[in-house]
């Protein structure tokens, strides 16, 4: 069965003003895919991730999202299509999470911001998809990090993208909760036909989630391709200037124990 291409990039560079951070990427996004930015600290993977959503400008190359150039689309058409999740630590004040999943349908709701039955259905199923109805009254605040990060994402989700682009979003999970989270994202991207584009911090979590790896290095695309074929030990030794053996050594038991549920490759 063909795969749908939701994004792509040609030849692109970006940067903050008048300095370039990234220089000449190109590569796909498909539909239900997790594709997964890998590198070391201050590589670029964040630039990357804000140059797709709109949050840097483009300064050279192109980016299409389902085949239609994403400067010539309106912003109404964009906040449609593109979901991004920079969750960090966030804080919000007194909010429920229903209230916090509910701002993922503002691109439908006009200025007044007045969900109608569309919407709040919208925002129930997201809410069940991601396992947090029974949340739904709590403060975002008052939850765990595990908790608030599924609640950040039906919101991501109930927003109805074809593109979700997410920044470490596992960043202040355990292992266990890493894994849950992602298994959980990898199914509503696959029902969905959603393209996931992120960024993880650990190289076994890397491996072990993508569909696809993009390994970024100073600004530079490295390799693109599956993790098995790309995750070669002189690349693993460039990124990170580790042992590639950190892969397969003892100690990475959790891990192992709670990587069967992402079925990578199910």
């Amino acid at each position: 069965m063909n795969t749908e291409t939701i994004f792509t990039a040609k030849n692109i560079a970006a940067g903050y003003k008048d300095k370039r951070i990234l220089e000449d990427f190109s590569f796909t996004a498909e539909a239900g895919e997790l594709l997964i930015l890998m590198g070391p600290n201050g590589a670029g993977k964040s630039t990357v991730l804000k140059t797709i959503s709109g949050r840097l400008p483009l300064q050279a190359g192109e980016m299409l999202l389902q085949g239609r150039d994403l400067q010539r689309m309106s912003a109404d058409e964009k906040a449609k299509s593109i979901s991004a999740f920079f969750p960090g630590r966030i804080t919000t004040g007194h909010m429920s999470c229903r209230e916090m999943v509910e701002m993922g349908r503002y691109p439908y709701t006009g200025h007044f911001g007045v969900l109608g039955k569309a919407d709040k259905s919208a925002v129930e199923e997201a809410m069940e998809l991601t396992d947090v109805a029974s949340l739904a009254d709590k403060d975002l605040m008052q939850l765990s990090d595990g908790q608030r990060q599924r609640v950040l994402l039906a919101g991501a989700i109930c927003q109805e993208p074809k593109l979700l682009v997410l920044d470490e979003p596992t960043a202040y999970l355990d292992v266990r909760y890493q894994l849950e989270f992602l298994a959980l994202l990898r199914k509503l991207c696959r029902e969905r036909g959603i393209a996931a584009v992120l960024s993880v911090h650990e190289v076994e979590l890397a491996y072990r989630a993508a569909d696809r790896l993009l390994c970024i290095k100073d600004g530079r695309m490295e390799a693109f391709g599956k993790p098995e074929e790309v995750l070669k030990d002189d690349l693993l030794q460039k990124l990170f200037d580790i042992d590639p053996a950190r892969l397969h050594e003892e100690g990475h038991t959790e891990l192992e124990q709670y990587a069967a549920t992402l079925g990578r490759h199910g």
